[in-house]
């Protein structure tokens, strides 16, 4: 499905299917940033109110995990994204 990290291929290698005609656009960094964002911060707020670590405890802590979920998840979303497309046949609005 992918060819390299992000960069969706241009066709299925089994099967064939043309992936052109899908367009997850920003969609998957939307979600993956949203998503990120609020187990980090819920999680930084708790570690904080409940431990008052100093900030560098902080850093050593949250920007791996900020890293692992955001590039972890990119790719992830967007595949389910690109599926979600296939499966409901969503294609470009039309007006009748």
């Amino acid at each position: 499905m992918f060819d390299g990290y992000l960069d969706i291929a241009k066709r299925c290698s089994h099967c064939g299917l043309d992936y052109s005609v899908f367009d997850v656009g920003d969609g998957a960094t939307v979600f993956v940033i949203l998503i990120a964002g609020f187990l980090i911060c819920g999680g930084a707020l708790v570690v904080e109110v409940k431990y008052s670590p100093p900030y560098w405890v902080h850093a050593l802590i949250w920007l791996p995990l900020i890293a692992i979920v955001v590039l972890g998840g990119l790719r992830l979303v967007k595949s389910t994204l690109m599926v979600l497309q296939y499966k409901h046949r969503a294609g470009e609005g039309r007006l009748e």
